[in-house]
């Protein structure tokens, strides 16, 4: 028997226990300081449990664990939803000073409707028997102007004929002005971006005349929401605006928004993707990102009525009472995510989509594909990323994502790692403190 290589032990934040959580078996624990020396030193008291649990497991029959898990995990994900993502052009109205496309090289023209029907062809026939939704991604697909709008309600009607319901991804600026169309479509949600409440968003994320965006944006999410239309509302986070988290939050919760089932949130940290942001000063790390936003959130507990973070697998424990099955792979491109657009290339993912190079193949004017690098993609998992082998965060991390491995390492198959052990005892700290020793 040996301490299993897919225990993940570590020291609970601001506490003098420590937590052990298996994702392979399913188990987790929390440990009083002298329950964690023994596993520290190796003198186990509590041997028949931890076998039990699969802590002190036998080789042969944690790796037989371990390939059924992962056939599991590939099943499951085989009949997963799609998420296909559609890009009707790469023209924004926002200058904001983050932005991973912003030297992307793709002339502007407006999609036809051959091009779109050509794209709803091609979903058709190559993923006809998959549960799937589409995802109207940009640039800014709810630009200003009739021309925009009539390409927009077309899309969705094409996508109603379908019967595919349409996410859309929108800095939400016109959102209100498009709502006369959104509201009589099967609109999933829409993903609007603020960066902070009044001031802090408008330096961020202004038009690209310099004009304030914040009260036209949240004019379109108190519409949206009004009309039934769930809002996932996204904050892009540096240095120079996490701490007007505290703000925002408030703002939130004024204006009814989290009480309402129709508003959700995520929090997203601004990072280097491609050519993008090298070296900037206003970048955090991972680990500072999960740090500051449980620092916060201690000092204003309101800030958890906003958003709740995951810290990893924790939250999902606390609000589930189990932990999620094991995860060989975090990336979706090619599996559960696709991305189109309208010069009629095919791409992995939202990541790839628009970079010169990284198109896959074409649905127009012809379909084809790159089998040799979709495989590439596709075969990517924890079990081909060689550092992955051997980690112990492996089954919770899941290789991190391709687009960024790729980027720092010229493979996909390499690691985008991620501070799993610091985030998971932030986690149980936050959500289990009641628990603690």
């Amino acid at each position: 028997m040996y301490f299993s290589k897919h225990n993940i032990f570590s020291k609970i934040k601001d506490s003098d226990s420590y937590y052990i959580v298996n994702l392979l078996t399913g188990n987790a624990d929390i440990l009083d300081p002298h329950k964690a020396n023994e596993i520290i030193s190796g003198n186990f008291t509590d041997v028949e449990e931890y076998q039990s649990k699969g802590y002190l497991a036998d080789e042969k029959t944690e790796k037989k664990l371990y390939n059924e898990k992962y056939l599991d995990f590939i099943d499951t994900r085989d009949n997963d939803e799609i998420q296909i993502f559609f890009v009707p052009w790469y023209s924004c109205n926002f200058n904001c000073g983050y932005c991973y496309q912003s030297e992307y090289d793709n002339k502007f023209s407006l999609p036809t409707k051959e091009v779109i029907d050509s794209f709803f062809q091609y979903v058709n026939t190559e993923f006809g028997n998959k549960k799937k939704y589409i995802t109207l991604f940009g640039g800014e697909p709810l630009l200003q102007g009739n021309k925009y709008k009539e390409i927009v309600k077309y899309f969705l009607e094409k996508a109603d004929t379908a019967d595919l319901d349409v996410a859309i991804v929108t800095n939400g600026y016109s959102l209100a002005e498009y709502m006369d169309i959104l509201r009589t479509k099967r609109i999933r949600e829409i993903q609007v971006t603020l960066d902070g409440a009044g001031e802090i968003h408008n330096q961020r994320r202004p038009l690209k005349g310099g004009d304030p965006t914040f009260h036209k944006i949240v004019e379109g999410i108190d519409q949206a929401i009004a009309n039934n239309i769930t809002v996932n509302l996204r904050v892009v986070i540096d240095k120079e605006n996490i701490y007007g988290l505290v703000e925002l939050s408030r703002f939130a919760i004024e204006k009814g928004w989290t009480k309402s089932s129709y508003f959700k949130t995520q929090l997203g940290r601004n990072y280097e993707l491609h050519y993008c942001q090298s070296g900037n000063s206003k970048l955090l790390s991972r680990i500072e990102f999960y740090e500051t936003i449980y620092k916060l959130i201690k000092q204003y507990p309101e800030i958890a009525e906003f958003h709740k973070p995951a810290f990893s697998v924790s939250k999902f424990l606390f609000e589930n009472g189990e932990l999620p099955s094991p995860l060989f792979d975090s990336c979706p491109g090619t599996k559960t995510e696709w991305a189109f657009d309208y010069t009629g290339r095919i791409y992995s993912c939202t990541a790839t989509v628009g970079k010169s190079g990284s198109s896959l193949g074409t649905f127009y004017p012809e379909a084809y594909l790159n089998s040799g690098q979709v495989n590439d993609w596709d075969e990517r998992d924890v079990t081909t990323i060689n550092e992955c082998k051997t980690c112990s965060l492996q089954l919770a991390c899941g290789g991190g994502c391709a687009a960024v491995a790729f980027n720092k390492t010229g493979s996909l198959h390499s690691p985008d790692c991620h501070p799993i052990k610091e985030s998971i005892g932030l986690g149980i700290s936050m959500y289990f403190n009641k628990e603690l020793v």
